[in-house]
C-alpha cells in the first residue's frame, strides 16, 4: 500500500471538517472525514440554541455550495442570522448526505492517536515525510482501528476543551469536585435547562461573546422568573473590559451583542465583580461559595449555579507522536500567532491567511478551524473555509492556488493594539507578501517535493512541473 491510494484524513465533521471534505474532492482527492459524535456537526448541535452573529452570506463554504446546489438545495436567506440548530439542520445536515460525502463520513469514532508509520516523533529517516499517516480511533465496541491516511487535516475545534473558572489557567480547587453545578458554554437557559436557573443565583465567569449570551439569556429568564439573579465575573477591571464596536461593527448581531451586554452592567440589572479572579470553589450548604481577589482583597460570593464561558483550548493530547510547530503562548502556528494574539491586539479582523501560515514542521498534517486558533477568540467560519480551501489546493500541489488566499473578514469597529505588534497583525501594516514559488524561502519544513512548495504528503497529486 502507497500513501497516494490513501484518503486525507479529517478529524471534525463540524463545519470546517465538511467544507474541507468537499474542496479535497473539488482537487480530486479522496477525503475520510472522522467524527467522534454519535452525527454530523455534534458540537453545534450542543450549541444549537445560540443564534449566530455572522449572517448566512459568511456562513455557507463556496465548494460546498456547489455539492449542495448540484441536488437542487436552496440556499437560506444570504442576511438572516441562523441558530446553531439552523446551521445544522439547513445546511450541515444536508451536506454530509450529499451524494459526494455521505459515504466518506464516520460517526462514533474518537480519534485519539495519530503518528507517521513506523516514525514516532523523535525517529528520523530520508523516508519519514513520505511515511503515512496512522490514525488510531476508537470503535463502537471499544476497540482501537488504526487507519492510515496520506495527509491529516485536524478540524476537530476546541468546544470539548473549555477553559477553567480558576484564575491561573488550572481548574481552581474545588472546581472539579463541584462540576454537578457548573457548567462551560452556552447553557440552554430558556429551554432545556430552564428549570435549573430560574429562580438561582448564577455567578458567569468569562467576557467574551459566549459569556454575553449567556448573560441576555438569564436576564431574559430573570424576567420571568422571580428570584432569579445573575453575577458577572470579570478578570479585569470593569474600564477594561472590551464590550466590541457597537454600531461601528461590520456584523451588526455582533455589535449589538456587546452593545446590550455592556448596557446590563451599567443599568445594574446584573451584578459585575471586575477583577474577580476565583481561587477556590467550595460547597456552602447547598450553595456554591466561589472565593477569589478583588484587587489586594479577598471576596467570596455564592452562587447556586456558574456558567463559565471563559474561551477554549486545544487538546493536542493525541497529536504528542506529531512534529508540531507552537507559539508558547496561543498554542497556533508561530505565523499565525500574532495575527490573533489577543495579548498584541483585541480586534477581531484577522488578516487573511491560508496554508503557509498554518504549515507545521509534520508536511502534511495541518489543524484548520476554530482550533488553529489555538487559545485565541474571534474565530469566524468564513476563517475557516478559506483555510481549507488553501489547504486543499497546497495538498494538490497547486501552490499558486494555495498561496491566493482571499477572504474580506467583517471589521469589528473595536482594535486595542499593544505598541510591539508585529507587521502584519491585524492593527498593525500587513508586511508585504513573500513569494513562494520557485526560488523563494520556505517555512523550516522537511524535504519539498518539488521547487514550489514543501510536500504536503508526497504521495498526494504531485504537481506536474516545477511550478505546478
Amino acid at each position: 500500500m502507497t500513501a497516494s491510494n490513501l484518503p486525507v484524513a479529517i478529524i471534525g465533521a463540524g463545519p470546517v471538517g465538511l467544507a474541507a471534505a468537499a474542496h479535497l474532492l473539488t482537487r480530486g482527492l479522496q477525503p475520510l472525514v472522522l467524527e467522534a459524535g454519535p452525527e454530523v456537526a455534534a458540537a453545534v448541535r450542543e450549541w444549537g440554541h445560540v443564534r449566530m452573529f455572522s449572517p448566512w452570506r459568511y456562513d455557507i463554504d463556496a465548494a460546498a455550495r456547489s455539492l449542495l446546489e448540484a441536488e437542487g438545495w436552496a440556499a437560506p436567506e444570504a442576511e438572516a442570522y441562523p441558530t446553531g440548530a439552523e446551521l445544522v439542520t439547513r445546511y450541515l445536515a444536508p451536506l454530509a448526505a450529499t451524494a459526494a460525502l455521505r459515504g466518506r463520513i464516520r460517526t462514533g469514532g474518537r480519534v485519539i492517536g495519530i503518528a507517521r508509520r513506523d516514525h514516532g516523533r523523535l525517529q528520523e529517516s530520508r523516508g519519514r515525510d513520505a511515511a503515512p499517516f496512522v490514525l488510531h480511533v476508537t470503535t463502537a465496541d471499544g476497540g482501537i482501528e488504526a487507519i492510515a491516511a496520506a495527509a491529516v487535516i485536524d478540524c476537530a475545534g476546541t468546544w470539548q476543551a473549555p477553559n477553567p473558572a480558576g484564575a491561573h489557567g488550572m481548574p481552581a480547587p474545588g472546581e472539579a469536585a463541584q462540576a454537578d453545578r457548573i457548567a462551560y458554554g452556552i447553557p440552554d437557559v430558556l429551554g432545556t435547562a430552564r428549570g435549573t436557573y430560574a429562580g438561582a443565583t448564577t455567578l458567569v465567569v468569562g467576557a467574551g461573546h459566549s459569556a454575553m449570551n449567556a448573560v441576555l439569556d438569564l436576564v431574559a429568564l430573570a424576567k420571568d422568573a422571580p428570584g432569579t439573579r445573575i453575577l458577572w465575573a470579570f478578570r479585569r477591571p470593569l474600564g477594561a473590559v472590551n464590550f466590541g464596536g457597537g454600531a461601528r461593527d461590520a456584523l451588526a448581531e455582533r455589535g449589538s451583542l456587546g452593545a446590550r451586554a455592556q448596557s446590563l452592567v451599567e443599568s445594574g440589572a446584573v451584578t459585575a465583580l471586575a477583577p474577580f479572579l476565583i481561587d477556590r470553589i467550595a460547597d456552602a450548604g447547598g450553595a456554591l461559595a466561589v472565593t477569589g481577589r478583588q484587587g489586594e482583597r479577598m471576596t467570596t460570593v455564592q452562587a447556586d449555579r456558574i456558567v463559565v464561558a471563559a474561551g477554549f483550548r486545544p487538546d493536542l493530547s493525541y497529536l504528542r507522536e506529531i512534529r508540531l510547530g507552537l507559539d508558547a503562548a496561543v498554542e497556533t502556528t508561530p505565523a499565525l500567532a500574532p495575527l490573533i494574539d489577543p495579548n498584541l491586539h483585541s480586534c477581531g479582523t484577522v488578516r487573511p491567511h491560508g496554508e503557509a501560515e498554518l504549515r507545521h514542521p509534520e508536511a502534511g498534517f495541518y489543524i484548520a478551524g476554530m482550533k488553529s486558533y489555538g487559545r485565541a477568540p474571534t474565530f469566524l467560519l468564513a476563517t475557516g473555509y478559506e483555510q481549507v480551501r488553501s489547504i486543499a489546493a497546497a495538498l494538490a500541489g497547486d501552490w499558486a492556488a494555495a498561496r491566493e488566499v482571499h477572504l474580506d473578514l467583517p471589521e469589528t469597529g473595536v482594535c486595542v493594539t499593544d505598541a510591539a505588534a508585529p507587521a502584519g497583525a491585524c492593527c498593525a501594516p500587513a508586511a508585504p507578501p513573500v513569494a513562494a514559488g520557485c526560488g523563494a524561502p520556505q517555512p523550516a519544513l522537511a524535504a519539498a517535493a518539488s521547487c514550489c512548495g514543501p510536500a504536503a504528503a508526497a504521495p498526494v497529486a504531485a504537481p506536474k512541473g516545477c511550478c505546478g
